[in-house]
């Protein structure tokens, strides 16, 4: 699977192989390359924590290409991660006979016409997001060079919710960073933690799981990002984040509620700041992005994550051995929420589809700024 143009990622491996991980081709060279900071990228997804599976992984990357001395050297950048507590029995005995119920275990056999790597998933488990964290501390870095901050938080969970307001600045997103990594739940507010953790609690005591939304802020990006109609800016993030295993759902801005409001309730002003000169699109509906560019406001979406399908109740399926009607309880170890461990999951998609966009619109706008040496002429004037 690869993400992206002239950032471009490429996640490989299986839930139980060796080991999963990314190729990120066209990095620039010169960056600065902390492995420190990805490691603290991937401590964030790393499952063992509260509210997550029991799975117990280090997830520490080894960079094994691109990076020479500390810097990047332009050349394509290996990153792995190995997997090390890795048990298959439930996935030997039961799910190589009988599919789970909302898993890809149905249609993954019948597109490998019966090949397929069975256990925990393969390649379409959410293990393979450690690649794209890793992927996205890379585009981070590249981000950064040019004041552009990502920031994802959980919104919802099992019907509670959070609600923060979108920072507009690198302060503001530190600050939401910090409160938001207290939380075991990546809500960066207390009290919505509190209701959260308990939901969750009721839903994993009946021996279900919950849903939730992780919403995620681009700050600072600069206008003009996106290569309208195909590839546009939200079309691409919208791939980056529906890569995600259990995002059923992406929506910008007001999103949903869009479609039930009148042209003057859904119209964004054009406001000027007479102190910086800035503009700014005032409430915000379009999410930051209009005709699939970038506005230069925050870009703001909303990653909806259904329930893991893997639960203690006892679910109806199929037996491959006579294509009769089974039952199938659930057992391995998995999360009771994907959309918690998602959170850091989105913030590096988000990062690898800016980053792209970014890239691809530096020539651009250098070029254009190197023939610009006055203002456009007006209709009719001499050229």
């Amino acid at each position: 699977m690869a993400l992206g143009v002239l950032f471009r990622v490429h996640l490989w491996g299986e839930s139980h192989g060796c080991c999963v991980g990314a190729l990120v081709e066209g990095v620039p060279p010169g960056l600065r390359v902390d492995k420190e900071f990805i490691d603290g990228e991937l401590a964030r997804r790393r499952p063992g924590r509260r509210y997550t599976t029991p799975r117990r992984e280090r997830d520490t990357v080894e960079v094994l290409s691109g990076v020479y001395m500390g810097y990047t050297t332009g050349a394509p950048v290996l990153l792995l991660i190995r997997n090390r507590d890795v048990d298959s029995s439930f996935y030997e005995e039961t799910v190589r006979w009988r599919p789970r119920p909302g898993h890809a275990d149905f249609p993954a056999r019948l597109r490998a016409g019966g090949f397929e790597d069975y256990r925990g998933g393969g390649p379409f488990s959410g293990r393979l997001t450690a690649g794209l964290v890793a992927a996205g501390a890379l585009a981070k870095l590249v981000l950064r060079e040019h004041g552009v901050e990502v920031f994802a938080y959980l919104r919802g969970l099992a019907g509670r919710e959070c609600r923060v307001d979108p920072p507009s600045s690198r302060g503001e997103v530190e600050e939401l960073r910090r409160r938001r990594d207290e939380s075991p739940v990546f809500c960066p507010d207390a009290s919505a933690t509190a209701e959260m953790e308990e939901a969750l609690r009721a839903a994993v005591a009946r021996g279900g799981s919950a849903g939730g939304v992780v919403e995620v802020f681009v700050v600072g990006a600069p206008p003009g990002m996106g290569e309208p109609l195909g590839d546009s800016l939200d079309g691409d993030l919208a791939r980056a984040f529906m890569a995600v295993p259990g995002a059923k759902a992406v929506e910008f801005g007001s999103g949903t509620r869009l479609s039930s409001m009148t042209g003057a309730e859904a119209m964004d002003r054009l406001v000027v700041d007479r102190g910086s000169g800035e503009v700014r699109l005032d409430p915000g509906h379009g999410g930051g992005v209009l005709g699939g560019l970038s506005t230069g406001s925050t870009i703001s979406a909303r990653v909806h994550f259904k329930p893991t399908s893997t639960i203690w109740v006892p679910g109806e399926t199929l037996d491959w051995r006579g294509l009769e009607q089974a039952e199938i309880r659930g057992r391995g170890r998995h999360d009771p929420a994907i959309a918690i461990r998602a959170v850091p999951a989105v913030e590096a998609a988000a990062a690898v589809a800016v980053a792209d966009h970014l890239l691809r619109l530096l020539p651009y706008r250098v070029g254009h700024y190197l023939r610009l040496e006055r203002l456009p002429p007006e209709p009719g004037e001499e050229q």
